[in-house]
């Protein structure tokens, strides 16, 4: 499957009062009516723990020029999605309180409705309850054979 193109995102939701946050490549649309998003995580994860508890997240669908980003929420033994995000423009989802990273290609903030065990990971099957922004004229990050690529 690393032959396959997939776009770049970072997934986080607030617990509480920490943030959380990982990168994810398994970011898709579902359907467009209901407005159904997925995302699948590694059921042995954090993140997942916490999203089985909390409905309400964001995911923010990173720009070419944010491989760096990427690369931040990906990091093993990550600290707070909080300290992430120090030094980059974000801001909180009005629907989520999740942390929502500025400057990427479009941010949507989303409501689990059903959670699907699937092999070592686990789908997340989301309703869209709000796009924050769409960016049309950036480019977006892309992971492929491994490696964060600029489209084009």
């Amino acid at each position: 499957m690393a032959q396959l193109a997939a776009g770049v995102g970072v997934v986080t939701v607030r617990d509480d009062r920490d943030d959380l946050g990982s990168t994810v490549s398994a970011l898709m649309s579902v359907s467009i009516e209901p407005p159904l998003v997925l995302v699948s995580l590694a059921s042995h994860g954090y993140l997942t723990e916490v999203l089985l508890r909390q409905d309400r997240w964001a995911a923010s669908l990173l720009s070419a020029d944010q491989a760096a980003v990427a690369s931040r929420f990906a990091t093993p033994g990550r600290p707070s999605a909080r300290h992430l995000v120090a030094g980059l423009t974000h801001h909180r989802g009005p629907h989520t309180g999740a942390l929502i990273v500025d400057e990427g290609v479009a941010a949507v903030e989303a409501e689990t409705v059903q959670v699907v065990p699937a092999g070592d990971h686990t789908l997340f099957i989301a309703h869209v309850l709000a796009v924050d922004y769409v960016t049309a004229g950036r480019q977006p990050l892309v992971r492929l054979r491994g490696r964060y690529r600029p489209v084009g």
